[in-house]
């Protein structure tokens, strides 16, 4: 357990180095391609459901209120 403590200590020391120094990313990432990425995910994301609803087949769970008719009761049959 010891060696497992030690071992997450100076893991997370050097973390927190690179963290400081700024060497782990750039700092103006979303910066620079902040927007692109959010435009590109949601065409991306707007293409595949476009494809899903219009070209699959899919049956969706729609209201059969109105469409379905109950089925005549039966009055069960009395025996004596």
């Amino acid at each position: 357990m010891y060696r497992f403590a030690k071992a997450a200590v100076n893991i997370s020391s050097q973390a927190v180095r690179q963290v400081r120094n700024g060497s782990t990313m750039p700092q103006d990432f979303h910066a620079k391609y902040g927007t692109g990425l959010m435009v590109s995910g949601g065409i991306f994301c707007t293409a595949v459901w476009a494809y899903v609803l219009t070209q699959t087949g899919i049956t969706w769970n729609v209201s059969p209120v109105g469409r379905l008719q109950p089925k005549p009761w039966r009055e069960a049959e009395e025996e004596e």
